[in-house]
């Protein structure tokens, strides 16, 4: 959801130190707007000018929507790009031209309620039907030769796979940077809590219209209007070969992964069997060495040409053999301690599925001690915290986007009464996690709701502790994301959180960390504890959480560790 205003220099922005962001944020626009392809833009002063046509593109119920269409100069049918975008059409015009050059019919349409585009206001409301509309127009042009691909980055990335949701076959090809599959578990509610960063601020800062932040408020569960939306259900409609690229530590780090994976494994005809993935330690920003606080050797260079988006559409729009349908199907970094040059990890490697190597679910026990240990405890054992709403934990690093993001030195919320923490011993030798990681959490709240934040963190020798992914859930929704239950206060249940997926090789003298809390703030929506709608309390309660430790309610992480032969 890269951020754009008209007006940035004269918006107040008082709730976070967003004037920074905000000017990083737009510098990048033209590359996710753009796709991701490297530096090969063809040269205009060889080409003849290309020729540029405005059309209000009519949709199904009559609003029309702004479209710029860029054409070689020379006359004919061509491959046709599209791109629809809530970030000015008007910014495409260097990827449009450059298109045209590169042989390409380019589409660059603002969606819905955006710029020129007439309707409402609302962000991703329409975009099933009305990508699904737009690609129906484009056939019909007689500038179309009927091959037709999708190229965009985050908010364009989103556009894409809801067309893909749409069913229409005709869609050959994508390429996909940062992009969510599913707007609710994804972008809006993680593990059922509201991100409120990442929302307030894109909405605000974008300036969709306020109905757009009450209409995602009034759907905190996972209920018709997000289920409409999710292509998770429905990978057997997409049809296009799609590149997918990602990072560990961005906003959308496992829709990525979720995507590559439905697409490559459950998608239609065109689609299974012909995706490929590229994964990196990459913030929202991808192609950089630096995330964070750590900066990771090489990280900006993946091995291959599939980030390159004129070759992937000029062999499956062109039908060009330049060899990129034989690069690996799955590249990505396996992270490392970046202070030891001789340490394992740090580096690219290639798969041909994801998870990318076989790996063990392993158990990593919470103790009572504070520990972690792979033996299950024995005694029954409980700790608690207090969690006061009024007083959270701060959001420090993980997938933000409007707050600095990525790994940070955890150590300065560690010390918190309401952040338990507990630590291995340091490891003997190096452990590789590779995959999905998750936590089952026994326990309890004194409270008829809550939330519950893990987070792990690898620990280097010199006590610096840094966050590698996390994951939350809001108590309600521990049965079903559709259907609320509240707790009885004091009982014990067991909450599956899960923290996404990563890849990083623990060196020897580091120890593995786990956090467990009940906020980070202003990340994501303190839950006030009371048990109320979202959003409807007039008041707060100070909840006292308790997690279990003992051999009949075992908390643990469940890491899967890569065997090291």
């Amino acid at each position: 959801m890269m951020l754009v205003s008209r007006e940035y220099d004269d918006m107040k922005i008082n709730d976070y130190p967003l004037r920074r962001q905000v000017r990083r944020i737009l510098t990048a626009i033209a590359l996710l707007l753009a796709g991701t392809a490297p530096s090969r833009a063809a040269d205009p002063a060889s080409n003849p000018p290309v020729e540029k046509q405005f059309f209000a593109v009519p949709m199904r119920d009559g609003v029309k929507l702004g479209t710029d269409v860029y054409l070689p100069a020379t006359n004919g049918a061509f491959p046709v790009l599209l791109t629809r975008t809530p970030y000015n059409k008007a910014l495409g015009t260097g990827p449009g031209e450059d298109g045209a050059r590169h042989g390409y019919a380019t589409v660059i349409q603002d969606t819905r309620g955006r710029f020129a585009s007439e309707g409402a206001n609302l962000a991703f409301d329409r975009d099933i039907e009305d990508g699904f509309d737009t690609v129906e127009w484009i056939r019909q042009q007689p500038w179309c030769n009927g091959k037709i691909g999708t190229f965009g980055g985050s908010a364009g990335a989103i556009t894409q796979l809801q067309l893909a949701n749409s069913g229409n076959t005709n869609v050959l090809s994508q390429h996909l940077t940062v992009g969510a599959p599913s707007l609710y578990f994804d972008a809006v509610y993680a593990g059922g809590v509201f991100r409120k960063a990442l929302v307030e601020d894109w909405l605000r800062i974008s300036q969709f219209s306020p109905d757009a932040l009450k209409l995602w408020v009034s759907h905190p569960g996972y209920d018709r209007y997000w289920q409409t939306r999710d292509l998770n259900a429905h990978y057997d409609r997409v049809h296009a070969a799609a590149v997918h690229i990602g990072g560990y530590f961005d906003i959308f780090a496992q829709g990525t992964i979720d995507a590559f994976v439905g697409y490559q494994e459950q998608g239609g005809p065109g689609a299974r069997g012909r995706q490929k993935l590229i994964m990196g330690p990459w913030t929202h920003g991808v192609f950089s060495e630096k995330a964070g606080e750590l900066t990771f050797p090489n990280a900006k260079r993946p091995p291959n040409n599939v980030r390159d988006q004129w070759r992937w559409f000029e062999h499956t729009l062109k039908g060009v053999d330049n060899g990129i349908n034989r690069e690996p199907t799955v590249t990505y970094y396996v992270m490392g301690d970046v202070s030891d040059s001789s340490a394992p990890g740090n580096t690219w490697r290639t798969a041909n599925q994801w998870p990318p190597v076989p790996a063990t679910p392993t158990e990593f026990y919470l103790r009572a001690d504070h520990t972690i240990s792979r033996t299950r405890p024995g005694t029954a054992a409980t700790l608690d915290f207090i969690y006061d709403p009024a007083n959270p934990v701060p959001t420090l690093g993980g997938p933000e986007l409007t707050i600095p993001a990525g790994p940070k030195d955890q150590r300065s919320i560690e010390s918190r009464a309401d952040v338990l923490v507990f630590t291995s011993e340091p490891l003997a030798a190096p452990l590789e996690v590779t995959g999905r990681v998750r936590a089952k959490l026994w326990a309890a709240s004194d409270a008829m709701d809550t939330d519950f934040f893990v987070r792990l963190c690898d620990v280097y020798p010199d006590g610096r502790s840094f966050n590698i992914c996390d994951g939350r859930l809001r108590a309600r929704f521990r049965k079903s994301f559709e259907h609320e239950q509240l707790l009885t206060p004091g009982e014990a249940y067991e909450f599956d959180v899960d923290l996404w997926s990563t890849s990083i090789i623990f060196n020897r003298g580091h120890r593995l960390r786990v956090h467990v809390t009940s906020s980070s703030v202003p990340g994501f929506d303190p839950n006030p504890n009371t048990g109320e709608a979202l959003r409807h309390d007039t008041a707060t309660k100070v909840a006292k959480n308790t997690i279990y430790c003992d051999g009949q309610h075992s908390s643990r992480l469940l890491l899967p560790v890569v065997d090291s032969k």
